[in-house]
């Protein structure tokens, strides 16, 4: 850890000492923040937490992740009632600031729309489209399936939609609260099913974590087991995203095909813990379950099979009329536009954003030249599909090239 007129500045996986993050005047570290994003930094978290000076202050917390030297910058300040906001100068605050007047009682002036985040049922303050011809869809929140509960509302023109709103918050497990004072017994269980899809990404976080508080460093075959588990995940969730879609657009085919690949993809990581979407696995220190010579080549198979139906039963998107015609200038997102936001993920690869965590702040066994930085330039839901097509064969070649050169040795 290194220290600047500005701020702490570690990197990916280390761990900072409260106590050594500078905590400047609320105008220099506004301005920081500012200027950090101008320059070509991610405000990565914008949080708040109770310790300031005095019994009603906040502290403010400013991560900002600065990809093209792979550090990751920190600083606070301590604010109390009212600050000039950050979001009129700098949009990626937007959502982070209000959560902060939400949840902290701290309001920040100027900022656009305070609508909560966290809670937001009962605030009635619904955008609306206004003519004849305009008609609202209010979708949710309780749906027909299993998904958790959402309201979606669309202001529509005919087949366009002209708006739509979201609003969540109507369920909340306490995790967060919990993890004060762990962890406890219950605390990698509530990390692995935070989301179902994610079960590993989000335990190897925490885990990753916990590790650099305790100065922990974990062999490279464990290292190598999670990249392998992680990316076994991302196959999963991207053959299952495409199958939605094309099930969104009425396109039955391709969302029987993926329906039938995602289990397959789910079904390799059952082979090698037990699980199919992974619980168990990992853990501080390292992994649970060894990928043995005779696990690694029934991998290798079935990563082989996958990729063959994947290609054609996905691929039948791309030459259908119909879809595309669905797909092609749909919630468009413009480059600028998911800049000034700070778009993370497919819907930044999909404006042609080459952001990728992996990449610019590789941890091991990643490397900042590891496969599956894919990008399109269209911003569109044509864009967001085709990403999560290149990405699922980036994410085969990926365990595949782990799969060959994975380490001997202790696992935990």
């Amino acid at each position: 850890m290194t220290m600047l007129a500005t701020g702490a500045v570690v990197e990916n996986g280390q761990a900072v000492r409260l106590d050594d993050v500078p905590v400047l005047p609320i105008g220099e570290f506004r301005r920081r923040v500012i200027g950090a994003v101008a320059d070509g930094g991610h405000l990565k978290a914008l949080f708040g937490r109770k310790g300031g000076q005095g019994a009603e202050s906040t502290v403010l917390t400013a991560v900002i992740g600065h990809g093209s030297t792979a550090r990751i910058e920190i600083f606070c300040s301590s604010v109390s009632g009212e600050y000039p906001s950050i979001t009129p100068e700098c949009p990626q605050a937007h959502m982070f600031e209000r959560e902060i007047a939400e949840r902290w009682n701290v309001t920040p002036a100027g900022h656009p729309w305070l609508k909560p985040v966290r809670d937001p049922i009962g605030y009635g303050d619904f955008f609306t489209v206004a003519g004849d011809e305009i008609h609202e869809v209010a979708v949710g929140p309780v749906h027909a399936g299993v998904i958790e509960p959402g309201h979606f509302r669309f202001q529509c023109h005919g087949e366009q939609v002209l708006h739509l709103e979201i609003v969540l918050g109507y369920q909340h497990r306490g995790i967060e609260a919990s993890l004060v004072g762990g962890p406890h017994k219950a605390t990698l269980v509530q990390m692995e099913t935070v989301a179902g899809d994610t079960c590993i990404a989000h335990t190897t976080a925490y885990c990753r974590a916990v590790e650099a508080l305790g100065r922990v460093s974990i062999p490279p075959g464990a290292h190598a087991t999670r990249a392998i588990a992680l990316e076994l995940e991302r196959i999963a969730n991207h053959v299952g995203d495409l199958g939605a879609l094309a099930g969104d657009v009425g396109f039955l085919p391709t969302a029987s095909y993926c329906g039938r690949i995602r289990g397959d993809a789910l079904n390799l990581t059952t082979l090698a813990c037990g699980s199919r979407i992974g619980r168990g696995w990992v853990r501080p220190g390292g992994v649970t379950y060894e990928i043995d010579g005779l696990i690694a080549a029934s991998l290798r198979r079935g990563l082989a099979r996958l990729r063959t139906d994947f290609a054609s039963g996905a691929g039948l998107l791309w030459g259908d009329s119909t879809v595309m015609s669905r797909f092609e200038g749909t919630g468009v997102v413009t480059t600028t536009d998911a800049e000034a936001l700070g778009l993370v993920g497919v819907a930044a690869r999909a404006c042609g954003i080459p952001r990728v965590v992996r990449s610019e702040y590789p941890f091991p066994p990643f490397r900042a030249t590891t496969p599956g930085i894919e990008t399109a330039g269209s911003g569109d839901v044509h864009g967001r599909a085709y990403v999560r097509w290149l990405e699922v064969q980036a994410s085969i070649a990926v365990v595949q090239e782990l799969l060959d050169t994975l380490p001997g040795g202790n696992i935990r």
